[in-house]
């Protein structure tokens, strides 16, 4: 791909916000391969889909032909990210920073070309840097200007507490950028502080400032929250093949295109072909299998997919799902909803007895899973299938 336009055309699908676009148009066009920075704390020792949408832009410049340095913040994750967060967070041990970073380069090379990607580890220099250098990196920032980031802004007004420490995370992100000398960072929206904070530092250390590209929080399963382990709402990267598909397949249509945006290496003419497909009467299902098949071999295998797939059919088209399912919203007005009151509402059983009789003969699929647990709850903000029996099926959003 020659064309500088359609290089940034390729860059800027799915992505929130470059600053600033004009300045990563112009080292485009300098023909130079770009050293393109991204950085991950191990806080877990699995990634999911959500964690992949960074991941997939980095491929992208790596098909055009840059470098992309996978930083892992061995050094930072014994600080903790306070993004996002309301109370200080617990570090983790060092030992723990290291098993779940030898994972990560496990994941990632499903997706990055390894000979085109550096693995960094940010100890490596702020070891170096010592304690001197350390307070001297803290003296380039004021602590007026900590508070601007919303976190803290709002922790401060709350009375709530934050350590001296977490000052630091951004400060050690932003000297990343200064160490490897990076012409572009890639970050979620909620690292955006984090990430202009690295162009401050280049440029009272005399270098060009990093161009900042941000990329939107992926939208879990519920297609409310951002995908996560915590909120239940994830698809792991290591999640067997049909559960991974099942996953897939439960998302809304509206969500669908979001997951091919983000997730897919289908180009933009493709995806407005499949969009067209449907536009023209081509059931949503179908394109969706073709989304499942795409990340299930990616993370598996193709035959992995196919099989999957096979599977899933088997379980449902076989089983007569209907191509139109009847939708349904109910509110969880106890903050949840047991599962025999959900079935009643949305008017799969006749009433929370059948609906307990028909869980304990086995003939309550959930998302293609049968579910045994008459008291099991169902949390709000979540999106699945139903099914009762072999004939009555309903896609119920829980708000």
């Amino acid at each position: 791909m020659s064309n500088t336009t359609e290089q940034l055309a390729l860059l800027k699908r799915g992505s929130d916000e470059i600053l600033l676009e004009d300045d990563l148009l112009e080292r485009l066009k300098s023909g130079r391969p770009l050293r393109v920075k991204v950085g991950f704390d191990p806080t877990a020792p699995d990634l999911h889909l959500g964690h992949t949408v960074l991941i997939n832009k980095m491929r992208q410049f790596q098909t055009l032909g840059h470098r992309v340095i996978f930083l892992i913040g061995d050094f930072t994750g014994l600080i903790g990210d306070p993004t996002g967060k309301n109370v200080t967070r617990k570090p983790l041990t060092q030992e723990a920073v290291m098993q779940n970073a030898e994972t990560y380069k496990e994941q990632i090379f499903k997706i990055l070309d390894p000979e085109a990607t550096e693995i960094a580890f940010n100890s490596t220099w702020m070891n170096e840097l010592g304690s001197a250098g350390l307070i001297q990196l803290a003296a380039q920032h004021t602590v007026a200007r900590m508070l601007e980031r919303d976190d803290f802004s709002k922790r401060y007004k709350n009375g709530q507490p934050i350590a001296i420490h977490e000052f630091l995370y951004p400060l050690v992100q932003g000297y990343d950028s200064v160490a490897l000398k990076s012409d572009v960072e890639l970050g979620g929206t909620d690292q955006k502080f984090n990430l202009l904070m690295g162009r401050e530092l280049q440029k009272n250390y005399g270098q060009k400032p990093q161009v900042v590209l941000t990329m939107p929080l992926l939208e879990g399963l519920d297609g409310v929250n951002k995908m996560s382990k915590s909120l239940g709402n994830y698809i792991g990267i290591t999640d067997v093949p049909d559960q991974m598909f099942g996953k897939l397949m439960s998302i809304s249509d509206e969500l669908m295109w979001r997951y091919f945006e983000l997730l897919s290496f289908k180009s933009n003419e493709e995806l407005a072909g499949l969009k067209q497909d449907v536009e023209e009467g081509k059931n949503p299902r179908d394109v969706k299998f073709q989304l499942a098949e795409e990340i299930i071999t990616r993370f598996h295998s193709a035959g992995e997919a196919s099989k999957a797939q096979a599977a899933f059919i088997a379980r449902f088209q076989k089983g007569a799902m209907p191509d139109e399912m009847l939708e349904v919203e109910l509110n969880a007005p106890e903050g949840d909803l047991g599962i025999a009151n959900l079935l009643k509402e949305a008017d799969l059983v006749s009433s929370t007895s059948d609906g307990m009789r028909m869980i304990r003969q086995g003939a309550v699929k959930i998302d293609g899973e049968r579910i045994e647990d008459t008291r099991l709850r169902i949390k709000p903000d979540t999106e699945h299938v139903y099914q009762v029996g072999k004939r009555r099926f309903a896609r119920v959003k829980l708000r």
